[in-house]
């Protein structure tokens, strides 16, 4: 794998500039996953469930010419009065890292040049789609952080 590939899949990952998912919800207390600390931040539910719904429409978008992304901004979001039981948390959890996982082996597949053209796109590459994906996991890595902090849940 080229050095470039090698970058890219250390930034999907997180852990160099930013903190991962994983560590960001590690031991999330239930009864706060779907609590917003005031009006203008959403809940670690709603963040991480954005995160899976973005991450995947990026994923399909790169792999599947017949992909239709979910209406903006509506279809990007929980609904906030979903109950987050454990089995709603699991699923989306391991749908997102199902999902990252699968970004990753797309990466590292030596068939595909990330700098080549998607070939059901007009102009966008592998790369910028994977850089995207990045800033935005980052973004949102750092949104269910920092309400972890307002709400007293995080070391």
């Amino acid at each position: 794998m080229n050095d470039l590939k090698i970058h890219i899949v250390n930034s999907l990952r997180g852990g160099q500039a930013f903190v991962p998912i994983e560590k960001a919800i590690e031991n999330v207390d239930p009864k706060i996953r779907n609590k917003r600390p005031n009006d203008h931040l959403h809940s670690i539910w709603e963040e991480l469930e954005h995160l899976r719904i973005a991450q995947e429409d990026i994923y399909k978008y790169m792999i599947d010419p017949n992909w239709e992304s979910p209406k903006w901004p509506d279809n990007y979001w929980a609904d906030p009065s979903t109950d987050v039981t454990d089995k709603i948390w699991g699923k989306t959890h391991s749908e997102l890292l199902k999902d990252l996982n699968a970004v990753i082996k797309l990466v590292e597949n030596p068939d595909v040049d990330l700098l080549k053209v998607i070939p059901h796109t007009k102009s966008h590459t592998y790369l910028r789609e994977c850089l995207v994906l990045i800033e935005h996991n980052a973004y949102h890595t750092g949104k269910i952080i920092d309400i972890r902090k307002a709400l007293g849940d995080w070391k």
